[in-house]
């Protein structure tokens, strides 16, 4: 397993995330970000994690509730990269993905546009 600190992973969550576009960011509505270092047991391999309320479901109802969370999951990326370049190209993958989820975008849609 490559070797990072939590530190320097969230770091670069962090990087993944101000490379999204301004125009983009600014659509994001209730939503939080964090690391963790595993997933749920019965998806060991996961990467990142959406839960919540897509934009696209969101209606009247929607009002004073949690902000959505996105989680990325640091072991299973250090697992399956080799070098920090692959951990920042992984990072850039997953967090584009999760955020597509709060836009209402599903997984066939980001395998078939290469972010699957």
């Amino acid at each position: 397993m490559l070797e990072m600190t939590r530190e320097e992973f969230e770091e670069l969550v962090a990087e993944a995330l101000d490379r999204i576009p301004p125009e983009l960011t600014r659509l994001m509505d209730n939503v939080a970000v964090f690391v963790e270092d595993e997933p749920p047991a019965d998806d060991p391999e996961l990467l990142g994690l959406y839960e919540g309320t897509p934009l696209t479901d969101r209606g009247e109802w929607y009002a004073g509730v949690l902000p959505d969370r996105i989680t990325i999951y640091r072991n299973p990326t250090l697992r399956m990269c080799e070098d920090r370049e692959s951990v920042v190209a992984e990072m850039e993958v997953t967090v584009v993905h999760e955020i597509a989820h709060h836009f209402g975008i599903d997984d066939e849609r980001l395998h078939a546009l290469g972010y699957g």
